[in-house]
């Protein structure tokens, strides 16, 4: 991770707020997320419902919907932490597919049209998708083929957020005139979620739940639900002075007197997330400036805030 800039010096007062990994095990729940391995089978909503049977909380959301037969990374935003996960939908999304083609071709006609679907493509959403079926613009960044085995293609995908599989493999089948099918897929990156040591299982969260309630040990569910501030660290970060986090609780902007320290190589018009010295995620905006003009500025506002996370009265109020 890159060096963070320094546009002035700070304390923080350590009787307000807190580190996110010292939370208190409740206020741990309901500000968590949990990376979750989603199996086949259920649709994303019903594992909403059963990790909220789990926990026994009240209020649980999925970042970024899996279809009933892919697998793989789904995070799950618990209470609180249900607006952080929404900041995932447009984040960049990693899978594995195995795409079935419908006749045999040459291995070079294939490589040439992946090559082809790379960089910017156009994708209707198919009939049974959630949103508005109209004609958009999504990214491929990049193709790695993993193997070919006569039609049976595959292929690592590292895409934006919103981007159709399934489409991508019927309109790939399309412009080889011989047709397509997505035969499976695997989610294996959601924004910072990736599938690494801190990948659960619904009864992973079972067991966790039941060492909490039944032996009073906390340990496995720290591990099994993470801070809200995992969700967010595909942004760049701002971080900012104990005086100025409850006015941007209370909906101020940020201004540039109330800035600590910044990520390089920030764009103007980038959203970044609004951090304590703790660490703790107060809020998300974009830039007014990129990080050059951030650092020089002596007044205005810096980042124009767009979602608040953090409750209001959790630092002292010090602004009129």
């Amino acid at each position: 991770m890159a060096e963070l800039l320094i546009k002035a010096e700070g304390e923080t007062d350590p009787y307000f707020g807190s580190k996110p990994d010292e939370r208190p095990i409740k206020e741990h729940i309901s500000n968590g997320v949990v990376n979750l391995d989603k199996t086949m089978g259920p649709t994303s909503h019903e594992i909403d419902s059963w990790v909220k049977r789990i926990l026994h909380v009240e209020k649980t959301g999925h970042g970024g919907t899996l279809d009933p037969r892919v697998t793989g990374v789904l995070p799950i935003g618990i209470n609180k932490a249900t607006r952080v996960i929404q900041m995932l939908l447009g984040a960049p999304k990693e899978y594995v597919c195995l795409m079935r083609l419908h006749e045999e071709i040459s291995e070079q006609r294939i490589r040439d049209i992946l090559q082809e679907f790379t960089g910017k493509i156009f994708q209707t959403p198919p009939l049974k998708s959630a949103v508005k079926r109209e004609l958009r613009v999504r990214t491929i960044y990049n193709i790695d083929i993993i193997e070919i085995d006569g039609q049976d293609v595959l292929f690592l995908i590292n895409c934006e957020g919103g981007t159709y599989i399934r489409k991508y493999c019927h309109d790939i089948g399309e412009a080889l005139g011989i047709g397509a099918h997505m035969a499976e897929l695997r989610r294996t990156k959601s924004g910072p979620f990736t599938e690494d040591e801190t990948l659960k299982t619904l009864q992973d969260l079972t067991d966790a739940y039941y060492y909490l309630t039944v032996e009073n040990d906390e340990t496995q569910i720290r591990e099994c639900i993470l801070p809200m501030e995992a969700a967010v660290t595909h942004l760049k970060q701002v971080i900012v002075r104990d005086s100025a986090v409850d006015a941007i609780c209370h909906g101020a902007d940020l201004a540039s007197g109330g800035i600590l320290k910044l990520s390089p190589n920030i764009d103007k018009g980038e959203t970044v997330r609004v951090l304590t010295l703790k660490g703790e995620l107060v809020a998300a905006g974009e830039t007014v400036e990129n990080s050059a003009g951030i650092l020089k500025s002596n007044k205005g506002i810096m980042v124009n805030i767009k979602k608040v996370f953090m409750e209001p009265e959790t630092y002292p109020k010090m602004w009129k």
